[in-house]
């Protein structure tokens, strides 16, 4: 079987139909119509598929079963070996991305989101969903900047750009230790469980811990084993993400959205949004 890459080292950017390479080990098709392509490979890789509107449904037949990316959702699935179709109705974006590309990033921290893909690409997968989110702002934003058409440079900005969008999907990611114990894990989550509940007027760590029936001290020690991340830091996190999806419908201003996640002040908002993303809001909604 040929690979969906074609491994050769000297592969260029080029565009056919609704499908790019953008280099050696990084493809993606986007679609803006009802599109049906059948893979069959053995490749291993990872796809990132992005659907503003419509829906992309991949019919696996190794495993004989359905997966689908519904409307205005982000998901990531993975795959060591590929005999599946592809359906798409609307406009739908598909980043695949190849095993020996993503080895350059690799870490030796075991709980990096591209360790984890990596890893799972060794298992005998035929088509597995890893993660689901909802579409947001910052998304949108990249995916604009994929798929312009620059006179210079072209296929290197391309390339940065994807990066860009990968580095962003993986970290939305949550990575646990597998070494962290029972009862820390137990802790961090019960706590997350309350964050997400409301995070615009979150408990306060006095209030989280007696929730967890555990004391601060121990809650934030054994949040920060797991979470790689403070509790307040956290909380944070939580409503930039927030941010981001109302960004999405452009249907409030900046100092509007800031108010709705719980910032007072939309310059204090907008400069935790930049050092977070990379991306001021007032861009995002530009688009």
């Amino acid at each position: 079987m040929d690979s969906f890459f074609f491994n050769i080292t000297d592969t260029s950017y080029k565009v056919t139909d609704e499908r790019v390479d953008i280099s050696n080990g990084i493809v993606f098709l986007d679609i803006k119509k009802a599109y049906t392509q059948h893979i069959k490979n053995l490749d291993r890789l990872i796809m990132i598929a992005l659907v503003k509107e419509g829906t992309l449904t991949i019919t696996d037949h190794i495993s004989n079963k359905t997966w689908t990316t519904t409307n205005n959702h982000n998901d990531i699935y993975c795959s060591s070996k590929q005999d599946f179709t592809l359906t798409t109705k609307g406009e739908v974006f598909i980043l695949f991305i190849a095993d020996f590309f993503l080895k350059r990033y690799k870490s030796d921290k075991q709980n990096e989101p591209i360790n984890f893909l990596l890893s799972k690409m060794q298992e005998d997968i035929s088509c597995e969903k890893i993660g689901t989110k909802p579409l947001n702002a910052l998304s949108l934003y990249i995916l604009q900047k994929i798929t312009k058409k620059n006179d210079n440079l072209h296929s290197i900005r391309c390339e940065h750009n994807v990066i860009e969008f990968m580095i962003h999907r993986f970290s939305m990611m949550d990575m646990v230790d597998s070494d962290i114990d029972e009862e820390s894990l137990y802790l961090a989550k019960k706590a997350k469980e309350h964050l997400l509940k409301d995070c615009i007027t979150p408990p306060s760590i006095k209030e989280l811990a007696h929730l967890c029936a555990t004391n601060e001290s121990k809650l934030k020690k054994a949040f920060k084993q797991v979470y790689n991340s403070t509790i307040y830091g956290y909380i944070q996190k939580l409503r930039l993400e927030k941010a981001n999806y109302l960004l999405k419908d452009k249907r409030l201003s900046v100092g509007e959205v800031a108010k709705e996640v719980g910032y007072r002040h939309q310059g204090h908002f907008s400069k935790l949004f930049f050092e977070t993303y990379g991306a001021y809001p007032k861009e995002l909604l530009k688009k």
